[in-house]
């Protein structure tokens, strides 16, 4: 067994010249080389080339091992990235481990413990001819390739450590020598400075992407597209941006809590729509407009939902602009995956800002636009109510003073008819207005609007559509049982005069301004039709049905003559309070 080997003739006290320096450094720690070293320097500065060679992070990782191991002479060379806190690895790269080896081994090395984690506390130069022999050594895991000879090199970067570079069993049986630390402590320089500029590299190409996705986001939101669409796309942005294995965007649920509205994931099923309960204490943080990190999702005390037991490091931001806090932004990571770096979690955290005041912008746009068509409906229904039905009034006025004075019995009935259907386009006008005086939150499911549906159903089978007309405000009065009811009422009445009355003419009048006997507001139903009647004897039971849920709701439900000649058909009758 060797102790860790003196030090060569480099005079940094770390073994190696100040990184970043560039090549005068690089140098001056090549003065005084043995003349075995200086036989190896032409394939030392071969080496310090392919080094510097690209700027992507984890391809110049790779590239360190695979030279620092031909340059030594070693079968195997990893480098271990020591993560942000300085207590274990946050990056593992390999050389000389084929892969089918790596999957039986398993997971990488954390250099919590051991060798590794011996040099990443104390980082200087380690020179053994036998590791397992090493007080340190903690051995190895099942699977793993025997190792003896071992090299390890402290990696810097701009006066920090960035992690060490590991070398093991030297070809032909042999002991790592003196010269093989120096010429791998002056690679170890030149890789810190390609390191570095690696990183430089990788942030601002990672910035970049950010800012893409920030406008990405924006202009979705911005396009006046569907809302739901547009918060898609931040779930899917924040995804690929943060690398996590899923985007999840949330907005305050009525009950407590936060609802999940958009999920852009592989597995989705069982998210969208999921509430997590205010109990939650990270809920609560970030409705109070507060950033939450965590380390391991599965574990984590302050998510108590079972949405989070497949996952890993997450971050839970809240989407705020302005002081408001809109919704959350959540991006985790599966099990085992590497927590998020403090630049990924400022740079998550601005595009989580950025996509907070694009959904604001949206929704004062949007705000605008429906502000602008409701000012449009009110003024079609100020002119239909002051223009449109005051003509109207005034020609049935003098249709009827020309009926007063006509002597022909036929004109008469053609003037009376002309009447009676002004009267009803009069009823159809007024519904009308008071279709285009319901508010944003009333007009997608409205009562009226599923009553027409219902009607507009029984024109299929009845082979046409009956009448109809509204009277008074149908959707702001009644409520949501009797509007229920109402509807129930109004498809059995339309079930009827299409299996028995054989009607060719049916009339449906909905009167929202009705007072019931016990002075309470009510709404009324009348379903006219012109068919076969009500036989004697007839079953009666849904006529019962209808009747009883009329009471139930303080009303009542009877029936009467149609409006066929002679009164021929059927008038059912069904009104409650509302």
């Amino acid at each position: 067994m060797a102790a860790a080997a003196t030090p060569g003739p480099a005079p940094d006290p770390h073994g190696g010249p100040t990184p970043g320096g560039g090549a005068a450094p690089s140098a001056r720690s090549l003065q005084g080389l043995s003349p075995e070293l200086t036989a190896r320097l032409p394939q030392l500065l071969e080496a310090m080339r392919s080094v510097g060679t690209g700027l992507e992070l984890h391809n110049t990782l790779d590239r360190i091992c695979e030279t620092a191991a031909q340059l030594a002479d070693a079968r195997y060379a990893a480098l271990g990235v020591v993560d942000e806190d300085g207590k274990g690895l946050s990056d593992f790269v390999y050389y000389g481990v084929d892969e089918a080896t790596a999957s039986l081994i398993g997971r990488l090395p954390d250099g919590q413990r051991g060798l590794l984690g011996a040099l990443i506390h104390q980082p200087e130069p380690v020179l053994l001819a036998d590791l397992t022999a090493d007080p340190r050594s903690y051995g190895f895991p099942p699977h793993h390739p025997p190792m003896r000879s071992f090299l390890g090199v402290p990696v810097r970067v701009q006066e920090e450590i960035f992690g060490n570079l590991y070398l093991a069993e030297k070809r032909g049986g042999r002991e790592f020598s003196v010269h093989d630390r120096d010429m791998v402590r002056v690679l170890a320089t030149e890789a810190g400075i390609a390191i570095g500029n690696a990183r430089l590299y990788d942030a601002a190409k990672q910035r970049e992407r950010w800012i893409d996705g920030s406008v990405a986001v924006t202009t979705a939101l911005l396009s006046g597209g569907d809302a739901e669409d547009a918060l898609q796309v931040v779930a899917e942005q924040a995804r690929r941006l943060s690398g996590s294995a899923a985007g999840i965007v949330s907005l305050p649920a009525d009950e407590g809590g936060l609802e999940i509205v958009a999920v852009s994931s592989e597995h989705a099923s069982g998210l969208l729509g999921a509430v997590v309960p205010p109990e939650s204490r990270a809920v609560a943080e970030l409705l109070d407009g507060k950033a939450v990190f965590v380390d391991d999702a599965a574990t984590d005390p302050r998510l108590i939902t079972d949405l989070s037991r497949d996952y890993g490091p997450m971050m839970m931001l809240p989407l705020q602009s302005g002081g408001r806090v809109l919704g959350g932004l959540v991006t985790p990571r599966a099990r085992g995956a590497r927590p998020f770096t403090e630049s990924e979690r400022t740079l998550a955290t601005q595009f989580a800002s950025q996509a907070a005041l694009a959904l604001m912008m949206a929704e004062a746009q949007r705000d605008r636009e429906r502000l602008a068509v409701y000012e449009d409906r009110d003024r079609i229904a100020r002119d239909l109510h002051d223009l449109v039905i005051q003509r109207l009034f005034a020609t049935g006025m003098m249709l009827e003073s020309a009926q007063r004075k006509s002597v022909v019995p036929e004109v008469q009935d053609g003037v009376s008819k002309a009447v009676d259907e002004l009267d009803v386009t009069i009823q159809e006008i007024r519904t009308a207005i008071f279709a285009l005086q319901q508010g944003p939150a009333e007009a997608p499911s409205s009562l009226r609007t599923r009553m027409l549906r219902e009607i507009n159903m029984a024109a299929v089978p009845l082979g046409f559509t009956p009448s109809y007309r509204f009277t008074g405000p149908v959707d702001a009065v009644v409520g949501e049982m009797t509007g229920k009811n109402l509807i129930a009422a109004l498809r059995e009445a339309l079930s009827n005069a299409f299996r028995h009355a054989g009607a060719s003419r049916i009339e449906v009048v909905v009167d929202a301004g009705v007072t019931l006997p016990d002075g309470r507001q009510g709404v009324r139903l009348t379903v006219s039709d012109d068919g076969v009647g009500i036989p004697e004897g007839g079953r009666r039971s849904g006529l019962k049905n209808l009747k009883r849920r009329a009471q139930s709701l303080g009303g009542d439900s009877w029936h009467g003559p149609g409006i066929g000649e002679d009164g021929r058909g059927t008038t059912l009758v069904w009104q409650a309070a509302c």
